[in-house]
């Protein structure tokens, strides 16, 4: 990486992207409140199914885990139980996201999380050429290859997107 190369935000997320060697573009914006990633594609200029969102949600143990989604699409946590051999999935409640994750809910990143949590991926992000996913901080998405969700960050492909 050229030392030319300016940095907007230093978080963990780009830390661990850092660490790893992978390249990453960087675009902000300003956060809104609940304007989530429709805000983030329409802010930065990205087609909406190319901004990847990171959700923490919990199994019916409360054990956290991660599952990464288009921002276009819903996760069915109706299929996504059923493809992990959980007997139920849901969104954790934001404080303990928080927790889980060292994130801010709206800056969510599945990468440099506080605790390590078993991460899935949404099968047809896998398919796109390059995303946008949260940096760490709220305003702020990296642009990478979708192939480091698996290849780096050990990301298990699931089938459990419902289109909005």
């Amino acid at each position: 990486m050229s030392s030319k190369v300016k940095h907007q935000s230093l978080t963990p997320a780009t830390q661990w992207l850092r660490q790893h060697d992978i390249p990453f573009e960087e675009k902000s914006y300003e956060y809104v409140e609940h304007g989530g990633t429709a805000l983030a594609a329409s802010s930065c200029g990205i087609d909406h199914h190319h901004v990847i969102k990171t959700l923490i949600m919990e199994d019916e143990h409360a054990r956290p885990l991660v599952i990464l989604m288009h921002g276009d699409c819903e996760v069915s946590t109706k299929n996504l139980a059923r493809q992990i051999g959980a007997k139920h999935v849901a969104p954790c409640k934001p404080e303990q996201a928080q927790r889980n994750s060292g994130y801010m809910v709206g800056g969510t990143s599945p990468f440099g999380t506080r605790k390590k949590m078993p991460v899935y991926v949404q099968k047809t992000i896998l398919e796109l050429d390059h995303i946008f996913i949260n940096g760490g901080r709220r305003g702020y998405q990296v642009g990478i290859d979708p192939k480091v969700l698996v290849d780096v960050l050990g990301g298990i492909p699931v089938d459990c997107a419902n289109e909005e």
